[in-house]
């Protein structure tokens, strides 16, 4: 690690096989929290290359517990997180408004570790029991259209960077890798990123993959998410675009209208009650934009008439049955 440290400090970027044998190395327990600590304040200070992001993303696939949910046809829908901006746990609702609307959405997801609550806060909170049992998992898809990854049961390698990124309390390129990361390798991906230089490095991954097919959305005004605030810039394995509210028919909203909870309390009260029917205007046309997105990764529909089916799945209380039968389930021996 002490080469790998001088080299990062010249400036030098890793090639894949380093980067690849470094997360390795981390994963096995082979450098001491100080080294890992500096070398994750590295890429707090300097672009990620794509060759290290490859590696690194290589290197927790091969490291973690695999599930094979290839029986469904799935989508991820996550964002990196680290964009700072404090909005309630809009992808993880979309996941439930684009389950309620039938499609099989296998979520990868953690604590917070950048933010006050990540979507395994408030799953867990909810009630949602965690497990890395593929037979269960399987029954949660089949019968809910949900089921959870929460990450630590999937990357148990991780186990000795987590204590140091908690201790760091910023985003690290660990939030960079976590939508990469999905032990169940879905087909389909809808993934909110927290800066232009992260989606381009995600389309060049997701275009080599050609199996995937794949939505990369970040606000221009600095959102991991469809925020509403503003412009959205869209990647697509068809090309990219500049999205704005009016394009999915909606009103721009003001930042402060999409915060979340300051707790996982807050944050819980406020996931159910816009699941309910019960939010603000604005905090349902933000998670129905990110749900239609996702839907339109399945289907070569208008993205009018994705919101509109993302619209139905909340209003008709499917979304929210979707979660309550997901916890229901898990919570089963």
């Amino acid at each position: 690690m002490k080469n790998i440290l001088n080299r990062l400090f010249d400036h030098q970027q890793l090639s894949e096989q380093d980067a690849y044998d470094v997360l390795t190395g981390m994963g096995k327990g082979k450098y001491n929290p100080s080294q890992m600590a500096a070398f994750l304040t590295v890429y707090l200070m300097r672009p990620i290359s794509v060759e290290e992001l490859k590696g690194f993303r290589t290197a927790l696939l091969d490291l973690c517990l695999k599930v094979n949910l290839s029986d469904f046809e799935t989508i991820d829908v996550c964002g990196t997180g680290g964009d700072g901006k404090d909005t309630f746990n809009i992808s993880t609702l979309a996941a439930f408004v684009v389950a309620g609307a039938g499609y099989k959405v296998a979520k990868h997801g953690n604590y917070g570790v950048s933010s006050s609550c990540g979507s395994s806060n408030v799953m867990e909170y909810l009630g949602y029991v965690f497990t890395n049992d593929e037979g269960k998992l399987k029954r949660q898809l089949e019968v809910s259209n949900f089921c959870m990854m929460h990450a630590p049961l999937f990357h148990p390698a991780m186990k000795n960077v987590a204590p140091i990124r908690r201790e760091l309390g910023v985003k690290t390129f660990f939030n960079m890798l976590g939508p990469l990361v999905n032990p169940s390798f879905p087909q389909n991906q809808m993934t909110g990123v927290y800066s232009l230089e992260v989606a381009r490095l995600y389309n060049y991954l997701f275009q080599k993959e050609s199996s995937t097919r794949f939505a990369i959305i970040h606000s221009l005004d600095g959102y991991d998410e469809i925020s509403l605030t503003g412009k959205v810039k869209s990647y697509r394995p068809d090309g990219e675009k500049v999205l704005t509210p009016a394009d999915f028919g909606l009103q721009a909203v003001k930042p402060e209208e999409i915060t979340g909870g300051k707790t996982v309390q807050e944050a819980a009260r406020l996931f159910t009650a816009i699941l309910q029917n019960e939010g603000t205007p604005a905090q349902t046309n933000v998670v129905v934009a990110n749900a239609a997105v996702a839907i339109q990764v399945f289907e070569n529909k208008p993205l009018a008439e994705c919101v509109e089916t993302a619209r139905v799945s909340l209003q008709s209380g499917k979304a929210y049955a979707s979660l309550k039968k997901a916890v229901e389930l898990s919570q089963q021996e």
